[in-house]
């Protein structure tokens, strides 16, 4: 049986920078506490280092959709079952809500005790406040990537070029649409 836990809150940055940041994976040790490390192995591929509860996993996941200023989502590859959803609300100009699902099967006695005991959805509500207390010290991302993905296809939303990940924020600039949104994901539409 799967464990789901969602967690919302909401950072004083625009949904560019949250966003943005957000899309920095191999960042996500300076605020996840589960994580250990993170790989960027290609635009949909990722390689995870988890250890929770001193259950230490590894997995590969795959982002299946990505909608800059909108959301994310990715699962796991093989036997771990591993997969979540962030998605990005502009409230104004400069906040966001950011709205975090993550589905996992616990395996062993130690994870299905921490998801009795309601501890993984503690430790995702405390990661989700250290995200937001690192992009409200930083205000600004480390890095952007403005790529679309739909179903392991990536296109480059930047007018062209490789599409690969910026180093720099800002390196890419989105299109913007009549109704904010980017992309053509239905589940997005106002």
């Amino acid at each position: 049986m799967s464990t789901t836990v969602t967690a919302s809150t909401e950072v004083d940055v625009p949904v560019r920078v949250a966003y943005d940041q957000w899309t920095q994976f191999e960042s996500f040790p300076q605020f996840l506490s589960g994580v250990v490390e993170i790989r960027q192995i290609d635009d949909v591929m990722t390689h995870w280092v988890v250890s929770i509860g001193g259950v230490k996993r590894e997995f590969d996941a795959e982002i299946g959709d990505q909608v800059p200023d909108g959301h994310v989502s990715w699962s796991s590859v093989g036997e771990v079952v591993h997969r979540g959803r962030v998605r990005f609300t502009p409230v104004s100009a400069e906040r966001t809500r950011i709205d975090l699902e993550i589905e996992w099967k616990p395996e062993g006695f130690v994870e299905a005790a921490g998801a009795a005991l309601q501890l993984d959805d503690m430790q995702v509500k405390r990661d989700l406040a250290r995200f937001k207390d690192f992009i409200e010290e930083h205000h600004r991302a480390t890095g952007g990537w403005r790529g679309e993905i739909h179903g392991g296809d990536t296109t480059a939303t930047d007018g062209g070029g490789s599409g690969a990940r910026a180093s720099e924020p800002g390196a890419f600039e989105a299109p913007a649409s009549d109704t904010g949104v980017l992309g053509t994901d239905p589940d997005l539409r106002p």
